[in-house]
């Protein structure tokens, strides 16, 4: 690991199923282990903003019965802001400044307390006064996902890179669980993904990076810790290039 950080500003995705457990839709272990890490990072003067899905709380639900897609993926937006709200508890708790802001615009008591708009400048202020930022409500919008969210919110505040916390440890050829032949790649493009039909990402979120040239990083949460050697430039996980 170097001595100095390779990157300045990062937006980080994790999926809703990191923020529970097989016991627990919401497990304080995990918030307190998010936290510790999130902290140190943010003692070296880095800028971290997050993006969580929901997949802990509302999953697949307008594909298992007679619900609307728009329905069921306006509720997983409402999911991803419960778990926003619970990791900023977690971080303030541990005298951590975060602040949440949310595609979906909410009653003004609920906005003066815990969440705000979404304004990129305002997000990008915050960033830059040292606060964890939180990205709740998908894009505001059905029908995109938690990888384009990520992918949008990661070029309105400039981010250096795209983080994409896994189970794995990066992207590989088939699933690594199920296909013991599975290559992992250390590095390969976005147009290679897509080609290849490599499910990490979709489509969506490949391409809003490609057209912007930001980076992605596939890696695993797993074990604590690895989300620091990320910023310190150790090789590990799935470079994913715009080219």
């Amino acid at each position: 690991m170097g001595n100095k950080p390779v990157y300045n500003r990062v937006l980080l995705e994790l999926s809703g199923e990191m923020m529970g457990s097989s016991q627990k839709t919401i497990d304080p272990d995990m918030l307190e282990s998010l936290s510790s890490q999130l902290g140190e990072l943010r003692n070296y003067g880095l800028q971290i903003a997050i993006v969580i899905g929901a997949g802990n709380i509302w999953r697949g639900a307008g594909k298992q019965s007679s619900m609307s897609r728009h329905r069921a993926d306006m509720i997983g937006m409402l999911g991803t802001v419960v778990n926003a709200v619970a990791l900023q508890s977690s971080l303030l708790n541990n005298d951590i400044p975060a602040s949440v802001f949310s595609a979906i615009k909410f009653e003004p008591i609920l906005e003066v307390e815990y969440i705000e708009p979404f304004v990129a400048s305002k997000a990008i202020k915050h960033l830059q006064d040292g606060r964890i930022v939180i990205f709740g409500g998908g894009t505001g919008n059905p029908y995109f996902t938690t990888d384009t969210a990520s992918a949008l919110r990661a070029l309105q505040i400039n981010a250096d890179i795209l983080l994409k916390a896994t189970k794995v440890d990066g992207v590989y050829s088939s699933d690594p669980v199920k296909d013991k032949n599975a290559k992992k790649f250390d590095s390969l493009t976005c147009d290679e993904a897509i080609k290849m039909g490599l499910k990490v990402m979709d489509t969506s979120a490949f391409s809003l990076c490609k057209e912007n040239n930001l980076p992605i990083m596939v890696f695993s949460l797993m074990p604590e810790g690895n989300i620091k050697r990320i910023f310190f430039g150790e090789p590990i996980g799935t470079i994913v290039t715009p080219f």
